[in-house]
């Protein structure tokens, strides 16, 4: 296993931790494991890279483990009473509607090449400031006014939901171009 992978690996071992920690009331201890996962998904990126060192495998795993830590974050935080129920819903929500999307188009002998788009980088982003945002404001009461957090929370829902239209739109131009070839044989 190359190291980039390995990292990954580490930053799935993070997440029952970070889960852990939350359920717990060490929000101290589950922001700096959540920033050393993120840290860590930007060395792993650069040292493979970097190094040329990108398998399939990490390809696969990079994105899981971040998926997994992100809505482990979210619904742990939900539960807690700390995140909005409902915006937990819409994050999840959307990533179940692209895994579902391309997994329509498998079945459907269609395949569709899932490619970042730029919405979903943003989304992302954002995604990632909102837990980080959370996650200080527990470990450190006071530090965030709630007006901040009340706004990030509703840009990142908007976002979430432009970007889970964007991939609906990506993903039913790809079904519909298929049909029309499958017509004109």
């Amino acid at each position: 296993m190359n190291l980039p992978n390995l990292i990954t690996v580490v930053r799935f071992l993070l997440v029952p931790a970070v889960v852990y920690a939350l359920l717990h009331d060490e929000f101290g201890w589950a922001f700096a494991m959540f920033l050393i996962a993120g840290i860590s998904d930007g060395i792993d990126g650069i040292i493979a890279r970097r190094f040329n060192q990108q398998t399939a495998l990490g390809a696969w795993l990079d994105p899981l483990a971040d998926k997994l830590l992100m809505v482990s974050v979210f619904v742990s935080l939900a539960a807690l009473g700390i995140l909005p129920d409902w915006f937990v819903f819409l994050a999840v929500s959307r990533d179940v509607l692209i895994v579902g999307a391309v997994a329509i188009s498998s079945l459907m002998m269609t395949p569709i090449a899932v490619k970042p788009l730029i919405v979903s980088k943003a989304n992302t982003v954002a995604q990632i400031t909102l837990a980080s945002l959370f996650l200080a404001s527990e470990s450190m009461p006071g530090l965030l006014s709630p007006l901040l957090l009340t706004v990030a929370v509703w840009l990142t829902a908007v976002l979430t939901i432009a970007s889970g239209a964007s991939y609906l739109g990506v993903w039913l131009a790809h079904m519909s171009d298929a049909q029309d070839e499958d017509e004109n044989r």
